[in-house]
């Protein structure tokens, strides 16, 4: 089978890991994942403009809904090429919704926004899937789109860390669960050692910041990392991110607002357990025991001395490190790229 997926992809952010990794998935069991584009050797990723022999077309909407390549009637050629019933959209950011607004992070600008865009999805497709297991219309499938792939594992070593904490992230609307983490950091700041944060947005203002979006998107407090001693970086490809994390003791997960509401998985979600560090989850237990097994509960964040559980993760970081290699076992048997080609296929074969 021939999948064509439709998606606006940048290297240093967004599903760029996925759709790298869905087409060497695919590669190896005699389909083919191409993105929609015209053809690059310098690219990592596979594109290709022969839509006419595309089994299926596959919208990825996430964080822009534009193309990036073609001109304004792409979605009229792509959609009179391939049949209704051979096109899926995967709405990564809960856009196929009505309007929703968690903490000022919303999922559309207005409230015409988010009825203009359930009708343009519905003109496209009658699939609609979204990466959670909790979608709020009954129309929508649960696929999670993103996935884990064993061979990203690095082996667990705590023994010559340089860094107490690695976030590998861009802050998109994240200072609100930052902010949580560092409050816990704070009393025990000297025991946890070298903070760093890799991304836009923590110290200054990001690149892309629009007056179309909302300040809170960009909103954080340069002063109270300086008072942190806190490392800021910029962002790194998608294929560096497993071994950036690696650097630090653990790694905070973090989720947008409207994410978390939405209980949303990401790219980040299956990445970060395969790097060379222990996830710190922010999340609510039942949400991290539904995706990561009932192990991983021990990895949540608590709302009580959470100063406790950083110090203890610094101090017994091996033990956690055992806790990690569950998580890993539990992820490579039910979160795999090729249970998730597999799945892709009968969605569209459906």
């Amino acid at each position: 089978m021939r999948l064509i997926f439709v998606h606006y992809v940048l290297p240093d952010r967004g599903s760029a890991q996925d759709i790298f990794n869905y087409n060497s998935v695919a590669r190896a069991v005699g389909h083919e994942v191409a993105l929609y584009g015209p053809p690059s050797p310098e690219s990592p990723f596979n594109y290709s403009l022969d839509i006419g022999s595309a089994d299926a077309v596959i919208f990825i909407f996430e964080w822009t809904t534009r193309l990036q390549w073609g001109d304004n009637v792409d979605f009229t050629r792509l959609v009179g090429m391939v049949p209704r019933r051979k096109r899926v959209i995967i709405d990564c950011d809960g856009g196929y919704n009505d309007r929703i607004n968690v903490l000022g992070d919303c999922n559309h600008l207005d409230s015409d926004a988010d009825e203009r865009w359930v009708e343009v999805c519905d003109s496209l497709s009658d699939k609609i899937c979204q990466p959670t297991l909790h979608p709020l219309r009954p129309n929508v499938r649960p696929f999670f789109f993103h996935g884990y792939n064993q061979k990203w594992e690095v082996p667990l070593d705590f023994s010559a860390k340089e860094y107490g904490i690695v976030y590998v992230g861009n802050n998109w609307f994240r200072w609100r669960p930052m902010h949580r983490v560092l409050q816990a950091v704070q009393p025990v700041r000297d025991d946890v050692g070298r903070i760093r944060l890799v991304g836009h947005g923590w110290d200054s203002a990001s690149p892309w910041t629009s007056p179309v979006y909302m300040a809170d998107a960009y909103y954080s407090d340069p002063e109270y990392l300086k008072q942190l001693n806190v490392e800021v970086v910029p962002p790194v490809r998608f294929d560096q991110v497993i071994e950036s994390m690696g650097g630090g003791i653990f790694t905070p997960m973090m989720y947008r607002p409207l994410f978390d509401h939405l209980r949303l998985v990401t790219c980040r979600s299956f990445e970060t357990p395969a790097a060379n560090t222990i996830p710190l989850f922010c999340q609510d237990a039942a949400y991290v025991e539904e995706i990561y097994g009932e192990e991983a509960v021990e990895l949540v964040l608590p709302e009580q001395e959470p100063e406790a559980k950083i110090l203890d993760m610094v101090r017994r970081s091996e033990r956690y490190g055992s806790i990690v290699s569950g998580i890993r076992r539990h992820l490579g048997e039910k979160h795999s790229y090729e249970k998730r080609l597999k799945e892709l296929i009968e969605i569209v074969t459906d």
